[in-house]
């Protein structure tokens, strides 16, 4: 699309390739690229890898297509100005449940019920930042709004969040607007869900979990509920409309890093701001899955089955042909490891550093450049092969070598991330590798008044 929309603007005639129940996304993309009357031709049914079946039916369908809208007259979609609104109107009234089925009825919700948020409302969050209500904090793809702090606090109404998270949602938004963070590719069919990471002195004073059940206690789900609704309504993503993920989503979640285990320094220091300073992250993941149990052992036996077990993970969990991908024209990903406090511990007694845990996995996780090719093929339906991959820019010249040679899986060490949170007596580590994005940090501005504002 975007492609497209940037030939369109250098006076280049171009059409834009769907597939069926993608028009309304390419419209939308078209619309927050800034050109709303782009062509649009539908390639019938799924891409296979069957290229004769693909030429059949770019000759039996989309051809005509294309010509019809190379050359019939374009229908330029102007849309009026709209008019002048007044931030504290009144949207509706009603009792909860008429509220409730107004806001869902105009998908602003995410399907479970919500808190109307009323004037009184979101003038209680504004308290927590000096801020102005209508300033913009960020513009948010693919709808292109300004996400100010009076529509901001109203998304954190609605999850359930408390005043005095306003700090952190206006962080969050921040870092969403961050074009590191690649909003702009979150509707993609991969199904990218999003995540908070939250550090600092902040998680103690508002009581962010960062121990056993971390996404699922106290703040975290309202924390990251308001996350999904931020993209929603600022962002303009819908499920099934924007937000093409094919089997859909599980709400987006946060939690907290546990410093206190934490071995090492902690994420937002490593990331170049002061210990003392509260910071949001926000990255995404393609999988949830299955979070395994190494041993152990405080000694370097058991740092190094812990080391392994992250390599295996690097290896199983991403897709592999996508996450490789280092070349100049193409997509970075990065991958996200959460360290329960005991497998840290038994790093950290190992004698190993994050910079020794990242170094490691980045050099041992590889795979047969054969596995990379079969995936491409039918994991993927790509019709390009590694090599051509390679001559298009989007791998590097290490992928150029045999077909049981090994190549990386992690193109640096940099993009590996480590974070020590979960339950404080289970060896487990989960994997998030992300999907478009990289992990965005963001420090959380707290208003000067914060020590005399109410807390709970």
């Amino acid at each position: 699309m975007r492609p497209a929309a940037e030939a369109e603007k250098l006076g280049i005639p171009s059409v834009v390739v769907t597939v069926p129940g993608f028009i309304n996304v390419a419209k939308a993309a078209a619309r927050g690229a800034g050109v709303p009357g782009i062509r649009l031709a539908e390639y019938p049914g799924a891409v296979g890898i069957d290229h004769a079946e693909i030429r059949a039916k770019v000759k039996s369908s989309l051809f005509d297509q294309i010509v019809a809208a190379l050359t019939d007259p374009v229908n330029e979609e102007r849309t009026a100005s709209p008019a002048a609104w007044n931030a504290r109107e009144i949207v509706c009234k009603g009792s909860l449940a008429e509220i409730n089925r107004y806001f869902a009825e105009r998908e602003w919700t995410d399907g479970l019920p919500i808190i109307p948020p009323t004037p009184q409302a979101i003038d209680e969050f504004l308290k927590y930042t000096d801020r102005d209500a209508d300033e913009t904090i960020a513009i948010l793809p693919q709808a292109n709004l300004r996400a100010t702090p009076r529509v901001i606090a109203a998304n954190g109404v609605m999850a359930g969040c408390r005043p005095e998270h306003m700090p952190i949602l206006v962080a969050l938004t921040e870092a969403l607007g961050d074009e590191r963070y690649n909003l702009n590719n979150i509707g993609t069919t991969w199904g990218i869900v999003p995540y908070l990471i939250i550090n600092g002195p902040i998680v103690k004073e508002l009581g962010i979990h960062s121990e056993e059940g971390l996404v699922s206690r106290g703040p975290n789900p309202a924390l990251g509920r308001a996350m999904g609704l931020i993209i929603r309504n600022i962002g303009g993503y819908k499920p099934g409309r924007s937000q093409m993920g094919t089997f859909g989503y599980p709400l987006p979640f946060a939690f907290a890093e546990n410093e206190a285990a934490n071995p090492w320094e902690p994420l937002h220091v490593e990331r170049g701001f002061e210990r003392n300073t509260s910071t949001v992250s926000i990255g995404s993941t393609l999988n949830w899955g299955f979070s395994p149990s190494p041993y152990t052992r405080e000694d370097r036996a058991g740092a190094q089955t812990a080391l392994e077990l992250f390599c295996i993970e690097a290896r199983r969990k991403p897709c592999l042909s996508l996450f490789a991908e280092s070349g100049p024209k193409s997509f970075i990903n990065d991958i996200t490891f959460l360290i329960a406090p005991p497998v840290a511990k038994a790093l950290a007694a190992g004698g190993l550093s994050k910079a020794a845990i990242k170094d490691y996995v980045w050099r041992n996780a590889r795979v047969p450049l054969r596995e990379l090719e079969w995936e491409l093929r039918y994991g993927l339906a790509e019709v390009h092969t590694v090599r051509e991959k390679v001559e298009l820019g989007l791998f590097t010249k290490d992928f150029d070598v045999g077909s049981d040679d090994t190549v990386p899986i992690i193109p640096s060490p940099d993009l590996i991330n480590l974070v020590v949170c979960g339950d404080p007596g289970r060896n487990r580590i989960k994997t998030f590798d992300s999907g478009y994005t990289l992990l965005t940090t963001k420090a959380i501005k707290l208003p000067a008044r914060w020590e005399q504002l109410p807390k709970g």
